[in-house]
Parts: C-alpha cells; sequence; structure tokens
C-alpha cells in the first residue's frame, strides 16, 4: 500500500504557494550540495547520497512528477503540489499549498530513507510544516 507525507506552507513559511517547477529546482540544489560533499571527501558520494533523477509524464505535467533511480537498491519516489482550504481559529478559511510525497507499493526501504530524508530537506528549506509517513509533525517554521 502506498504511503504519504506532507510538507504544508503555512502562513510563516518562506512561501506560502508553490510549484512543481520550484521543487524541482530545489531537488537540482540539493543534488548540487551532494556533490560538493563529495568533492570535499575525494568520493562519488552524489551516486550513493540520492541516486534520483527527475521524470515527468505529460499527463502530470505542472501537477506531479516522480524521481526514479536505475539503481539496485532504490526504484521511485512522486511528488506533487496541490491546495487545500484550512479553516482558522477565527473560523475564517484560507488556501494552503502542500507538497505530497508518495511512496508507490514498488518502493524499497531505501525509497523510504531517501524520501525522509529530502522532506525534511524541503521542510527546512521551506520553513513548512511536515507530516511524515509515520503520522508524526515537524515544525520547522518560527511558531509563536
Amino acid at each position: 500500500m502506498a504511503s504519504h507525507a506532507y510538507i504544508k506552507l503555512v502562513p510563516s513559511s518562506e512561501k506560502e504557494i508553490i510549484s512543481t517547477d520550484e521543487v524541482k529546482e530545489l531537488f537540482h540544489y540539493f543534488k548540487e550540495i551532494t556533490l560538493k560533499t563529495g568533492t570535499q571527501v575525494d568520493w562519488k558520494y552524489n551516486e550513493a547520497a540520492f541516486p534520483y533523477e527527475i521524470k515527468e509524464k505529460p499527463e502530470g505535467k505542472g501537477k506531479w512528477f516522480y524521481l526514479h533511480s536505475d539503481h539496485d537498491r532504490y526504484h521511485a519516489i512522486l511528488l506533487g503540489v496541490d491546495k487545500e482550504t484550512v479553516r482558522e481559529e477565527d473560523g475564517s478559511e484560507r488556501n494552503q499549498t502542500y507538497i505530497q510525497i508518495t511512496l508507490p507499493d514498488s518502493a524499497t526501504f531505501g525509497d523510504k530513507g531517501k524520501a525522509n530524508e529530502f522532506c525534511r530537506f524541503l521542510a527546512k528549506k521551506l520553513k513548512g510544516e511536515l507530516h511524515l509517513f509515520n503520522g508524526r509533525i515537524m515544525y520547522f517554521y518560527p511558531r509563536k
């Protein structure tokens, strides 16, 4: 059964709206910093650290894409961006953007570990609210 994690962009987040293209840019940035780590330790760390590449199907253009790996321990991680309506404490409603990370049925334990790592990176970078695969919540935004 597929499992999901969510990064919710709350009012005190870095951004309140994000597109799939911006998530792709953050993926490339993540790959770039892992490459620099590998260069510093003189090892091909990038290939082992996050062995995925972006794949996109025409029906998912602008809504979702997936990270695919040819490595034997990894398979795929799906990422999508959507909006939901949230009711505030004062009774008003607002639209909230979130990033959904999905591990398909074919995902491995390696995929889950890498997905958790990437989720934490995204949530920290965007100062969002991370709802992990196990149901726990991590807050990366300044709380009152």
